[in-house]
Parts: structure tokens; C-alpha cells; sequence
């Protein structure tokens, strides 16, 4: 017969047990983000994330800060025979971290554990729910996921290319660990966890108004600086809208000034004023 002790003892190094890895991995964090950050890192940024050169030097600081902080605490897994090499990760940690600056985070994606990484855009696996309860499996092409279950999916060819094209409005990385961030309250919907909880009302009032309409331009074929993807669900107008935020700033602001100002009180920065030209 278990007695209360011997529960009690048992809990007690659980706790132990938990607080020495916590003490472990604080520790690991702490030095790994005290260390300079290495050369060929940078060269990789340089040439892979184009933005960098027009953020302020302590941005970018910042963003070396966050990515020694993402390479110490994620995992990296090569897909479909991807051999993982420094480039991706880095590539992948410091556009995934832009989201992140002047946020003055405490965790880097806390959810988040590993990165799946194909080297081009990979079939998965789906299911549809049809009437009568009967469900059907499908496939589909997909270029990235985001699992609440800890881990994101990307397919590292439209990543580079995407990275490189900064202007364009699409940018797997930052639309699914955008999605990422919806999900830190526990479901994807549209609605990150806001800094204030008076701002959720405008919050809701201005995203719930410029989907609608973005859905209203999609269904009569009309052409929106946010793709068209974003009238899928409230969860995809986030993500859709984040890549249009960093990478099309100034035709965000003309075109939907709500959401911009929204978006930009979130994040905490003005993209608007990293580049001198957009496309």
C-alpha cells in the first residue's frame, strides 16, 4: 500500500528533478546567448535575410540575441533526405526571430520544440469531414505547417526564395511561426495573446471587419495587397497579414490603415521604416 510519505517523497524529486533541469537550461541559455556571435552566422544572415542591413544597430543586436536564443532551445530535423546544415537553421532562426524584436520576450516561442525541414514543397496527409459524419482522406501540396503540438514544418527551398524576395508579400517562415504566436493562448483564431486586455476589442472590430472584406474581394476575383489566402479563416488572416505587414508595410498602411496601426502596436515596430523602396 502506497502511503501519503511515500507520494510525498515522490513528488518532491519530481521537483527536484524539474528544478535542476530548469536551473541546467537557464544556465545553457544564459551562456550560449552571452557568446559572440559567430561570423559565418552573420555572412548567412547578410546573404540570405536582406532586411538585416536596414535595421537600426540595435535591432540588430537584438536579433542575434533571439536567434543564439532559438538555436539553443530548437530542434532542427531534416525531411525527405534534407541534410540540416547551418544555413537553413540560421536562416529560418533569424527571419522566425524578426517577429520577435522590440517585444521584450522572455521565451523564444516557448511552444515550439522542433523544425521540420523539407527541401522542397512535400505532400501531407489530410482529412475532410463530408455530411452523414462520413470523412474522407486527402492530400495536399503544402510549403509549411504550424502543429500546436510543438512543432513547425517548412520547405527549405521556398524559404531561401521567399527570404531573399523580402517584398514580395510572401514568406513561409514568418506566416507560420505567425501562426506560432496565435497559438501561444492555445488555439489558432486569429487572436494572439495582446499585451493589454482593453485592446482585444479593437482588436477583434478591426481584423473581424478587414477579413470580411478581403473575403467579399476574393469571392468577386477583386486583387488585395493581403493574398487571398488570408480570407480563409480568421487563423490565416493573421498569418497572411503578418507577411504582408513585414514585407509590404507601406501598401499595408495605404490600403488598410486599421489593421495596420493594429498590427503595428502588436509587434511593436514600424516595418515602414527599414526600407526605402518596396515593391
Amino acid at each position: 500500500m502506497i502511503t501519503t510519505s511515500i507520494i510525498v517523497g515522490i513528488f518532491g524529486c519530481i521537483l527536484v528533478i524539474y528544478l535542476v533541469f530548469f536551473i541546467i537550461r537557464k544556465y545553457h541559455q544564459k551562456k550560449v546567448m552571452s557568446m559572440p556571435f559567430p561570423k559565418d552566422w552573420k555572412t548567412i544572415f547578410k546573404a540570405n535575410i536582406p532586411i538585416y542591413k536596414y535595421l537600426s544597430n540595435e535591432f540588430k543586436t537584438e536579433l542575434k540575441s533571439l536567434t543564439l536564443q532559438f538555436m539553443s532551445s530548437k530542434d532542427f530535423e531534416g525531411c525527405g533526405g534534407l541534410e540540416i546544415t547551418d544555413e537553413i537553421k540560421i536562416t529560418i532562426a533569424g527571419e522566425a526571430c524578426l517577429l520577435l524584436l522590440n517585444r521584450n520576450i522572455t521565451k523564444c516561442f516557448p511552444g515550439l520544440h522542433t523544425i521540420l525541414v523539407y527541401p522542397n514543397a512535400y505532400v501531407a496527409q489530410g482529412k475532410n469531414a463530408l455530411q452523414g459524419g462520413v470523412i474522407k482522406s486527402s492530400e495536399s501540396v503544402r510549403l509549411g505547417e504550424s502543429w500546436q503540438n510543438g512543432a513547425v514544418v517548412l520547405a527549405w527551398d521556398h524559404v531561401k526564395v521567399q527570404a531573399l524576395n523580402f517584398h514580395d508579400g510572401h514568406n513561409v517562415v514568418l506566416h507560420e511561426f505567425g501562426h506560432q504566436l496565435d497559438q501561444e493562448n492555445g488555439s489558432a483564431n486569429g487572436t494572439p495573446i495582446l499585451k493589454n486586455r482593453s485592446s482585444y476589442k479593437t482588436w477583434g472590430k478591426v481584423l473581424s471587419s478587414d477579413f470580411m472584406e478581403l473575403q467579399l474581394k476574393t469571392q468577386s476575383n477583386q486583387v488585395d495587397v493581403i493574398d487571398s489566402y488570408g480570407a480563409t479563416n480568421p487563423a490565416e488572416f493573421f498569418a497572411v497579414a503578418t507577411e504582408t505587414f513585414f514585407e509590404k508595410p507601406k501598401q499595408l498602411h495605404c490600403n488598410h490603415p486599421r489593421l495596420f496601426e493594429e498590427l503595428k502596436k502588436y509587434y511593436n515596430l514600424d516595418p515602414t521604416i527599414w526600407t526605402e523602396t518596396e515593391a
